[in-house]
């Protein structure tokens, strides 16, 4: 069943379940009425009850009650605390979606028996529409379940189904990759303000190039390498540049950066 036939249940209106929300009423994919949310801090939930139309309701058990897909959009630390008071009111005939990072589809399964369970690794551009995001499906969850997991996240970006374990690469790579291009992004633009260029303008600039060379890549499916290669002319500026990179094992340093948040990801996993 499409998503547009279902109504969608959010436990959290915080900054990604809001994101959320946003992105699948305003994109046309559900109707405002047929979204519910839930939230201990009411003027938050108020605020995106204000903006979008959706209705807001007085418990999480009454998200269960409304809503065919239910999304948990709640820290890790809080998911025993939210899901405890609802056991047992689960319907097989539901579908339910976490955003929790960590938190693995065998312990959210203990909690919720009966419903297929997703497990969603989503990143912060998802806030403006550009996000990417991993999907691992549960024991009870099929190919169906998938596609309405992918069609949702697709209202804030793009999504990709992986088997669980790889979810901390998805983790280590996109989930934390936005922080590794905001600092490329500085360097960039302190660069620009020591040849002399305005802050503004370098940090604009420095954005706007990142910007470019992502849909560069996906638009034109190119490998990369064959898209440096192209700005890189012989015994230019470009490759002058190139050359000290390569010499600080650039490549190397973020190859590692990737694979140390990865660790982390499962050492949390394992914690929790």
């Amino acid at each position: 069943m499409a998503a547009g036939e279902k109504s969608f249940g959010f436990i959290g209106a915080g900054a990604m379940g809001s994101a959320l929300m946003r992105g699948i009423v305003q994109g046309d994919l559900v109707k405002a009425g047929s979204v519910f949310a839930s939230d201990p801090d009411k003027g938050r939930l108020q605020e995106i009850v204000a903006e979008l139309g959706i209705n807001p309701v007085k418990d999480n058990g009454e998200v269960l009650e409304k809503a065919d897909v239910v999304v948990l959009a709640v820290k890790p630390q809080v998911i025993e605390e939210v899901l405890e008071p609802l056991k047992g009111k689960w319907s097989p005939k539901q579908l339910v979606i976490s955003i929790a990072a960590g938190i693995s589809l065998q312990k959210l399964e203990s909690y919720i028996q009966g419903a297929p369970v997703i497990r969603v690794m989503p990143n912060t551009p998802c806030l403006v529409g550009a996000g990417a995001a991993g999907i691992a499906l549960g024991s009870r969850a099929g190919e169906e379940e998938g596609k309405l997991a992918q069609e949702l996240f697709a209202a804030v970006g793009e999504a990709f189904i992986v088997p669980e374990d790889l979810l901390d690469a998805v983790t280590g790579l996109s989930g934390s990759g936005p922080a590794y291009c905001y600092l490329f992004i500085e360097a960039l633009a302190d660069a620009g303000v020591q040849e002399g260029l305005p802050r503004p303008i370098a940090q604009r600039l420095a954005a706007l190039t990142l910007l470019g060379a992502a849909r560069m890549v996906l638009e034109t499916e190119k490998h990369p390498g064959e898209l440096k290669d192209m700005v890189t002319s012989p015994a230019g500026t470009t490759i002058a540049a190139v050359s000290v990179l390569e010499k600080r094992a650039f490549r190397g340093t973020v190859i590692e950066a990737v694979r140390a948040a990865s660790r982390r990801s499962r050492e949390m996993a394992e914690k929790g």
